[in-house]
């Protein structure tokens, strides 16, 4: 209920800026925009089209317009870049945390990141390129270097009067950070026991030991399953040495999660997750001819396999009308097992220690399923044609296409992976490919021997 109320309020604030927009009131459009995050604009900057999207980027406080960038996806940000001159990306850049600027660097022109560089200084600049040495998709493109350090040796008191001398803690701040003389992570100090244990006891007596520091190159996506599984709010990054090099916050972690899902959603269909929606038609036209061509050669091929047995069709028309049926239910059979497989390849949740029971799992499902609708489906057609032969052809096709799909929804993405292929963007193609010409044959064959 409260998705549901919260997707109408984002549907109400779009209708009411698109009206706002297209009535050339800009200081209605400003009075919307007020209480609105950068990440809300983001998301109506990607929800307009190319002329309202360009308007509304004109009329957002210059303020906002450095984190408004870094919320839109790859494609609009270059899109909003394109039209702005040099001092102004400069100008807005500045006071972005590290983290955001090295991911928005990338995109940023030649031009604009030799001035940005020159106008920071040699700590900021140290920090950016610290981040920048590591791939974006790692612990250490993720890290933040705005990190607070203390020492083992200290008395909490020194601590507290160390915090107040500073004034402020950067945020997300849930724990102070250990660290010797030589900047090797030892320990986190939460600020909860920091206000509550005695001022006069030492920091190495009631600091956390048992966080490990999460290794700079750490994929981004086992550290958000370690924030996951930990519940974390933050965590340090180490080098190989484990000497401290910044944090991770949820923040970040909460944005790879979101690209994950996103990802995994449309290159199953073929797209791109960091594609404008309101691309040009030539450009989403050519890229989607590439997936459409592959299923064109894909439904070819299945159609070769359906015309080896046009004689058997011409005879027994009866064939032709129940065919759909035993690839379709071989189709969304093979797909359940093919998403168990890439979510749990995603997540480490499978591997070759258990690879093969759950194959075996898979299959005896398949079975009971299989066993379960080809009774139903055989006896539909039966009634359907006055054929017991036809009923019990269906029947059998449909099992043995059933376990063919689980074992194809199981193999294609390890064998994808193994090639070096994500698995959610040729997985559904090949299976769809199987699934159909393994049913085509079974059915159609069994008529052909059978009714022939």
């Amino acid at each position: 209920m409260a998705e549901s109320a919260e997707q109408a309020n984002i549907q109400t604030r779009l209708e009411n800026l698109t009206a706002a927009l297209h009535s050339g009131t800009a200081d209605q459009v400003r009075q919307l925009l007020v209480d609105l995050h950068p990440a809300e604009m983001a998301d109506l900057l990607e929800s307009l089209p190319h002329g309202p999207r360009e308007l509304l980027w004109e009329l957002i406080d210059p303020a906002d317009l450095g984190e408004v960038l870094t919320e839109v996806n790859d494609e609009v940000r270059a899109g909003l870049i394109e039209n702005m001159e040099t001092h102004q990306l400069v100008q807005i850049t500045e006071g972005l945390d590290t983290d955001d600027l090295a991911d928005l660097l990338h995109d940023l022109p030649g031009a604009v990141i030799h001035e940005l560089l020159r106008s920071m200084d040699k700590q900021n600049r140290h920090r950016l390129e610290a981040v920048l040495s590591y791939p974006e998709d790692t612990a250490g493109g993720l890290m933040n270097m705005d990190v607070v350090t203390v020492r083992a040796n200290v008395t909490l008191d020194v601590v507290m009067r160390y915090l107040r001398l500073r004034g402020q803690i950067p945020d997300l701040t849930d724990s102070l950070i250990v660290v010797n003389r030589f900047d090797k992570y030892q320990g986190l100090l939460p600020l909860t026991r920091l206000l509550t244990s005695d001022p006069d006891a030492s920091v190495s007596e009631v600091m956390d030991r048992g966080m490990d520091g999460i290794s700079a190159s750490t994929r981004d996506v086992d550290v958000a399953r370690l924030f996951q599984d930990r519940d974390l709010i933050s965590a340090p990054v180490v080098d190989d040495d484990n000497r401290l090099l910044g944090r991770i916050t949820i923040d970040d972690v909460v944005d790879v999660i979101r690209e994950e899902a996103d990802h995994s959603m449309m290159s199953m269909a073929g797209l791109d997750e960091t594609a404008d929606i309101f691309a040009p038609p030539l450009l989403s036209a050519r890229r989607r001819a590439i997936w459409l061509g592959l299923n064109l050669a894909t439904a070819f091929l299945a159609s070769w396999v359906i015309g080896l047995f046009e004689a058997t069709l011409d005879k027994v028309v009866a064939l032709a009308v129940l065919m759909p049926i035993v690839a379709s239910m071989g189709g969304v059979a093979g797909g359940q097992t093919l998403t168990i497989m890439i979510r749990g390849l995603a997540l480490g949740q499978v591997g070759t220690s258990n690879a093969r029971s759950l194959l075996y799992k898979e299959i005896l499902v398949s079975l009971m399923n299989g066993l379960g609708w080809s009774l139903v489906v055989g006896l539909v057609a039966m009634v359907w044609f006055s054929s017991t032969e036809i009923g019990l052809i269906i029947g059998v096709a449909l099992s043995a296409n059933l376990v063919c799909a689980a074992i194809a929804g199981f193999s294609i993405p390890l064998a994808l992976k193994r090639a070096g292929i994500d698995p959610a963007l040729a997985g559904n193609v090949l299976l769809t490919t199987v699934t159909d010409i393994v049913g085509f044959v079974a059915f159609l064959g069994l008529g052909t021997l059978y009714l022939l």
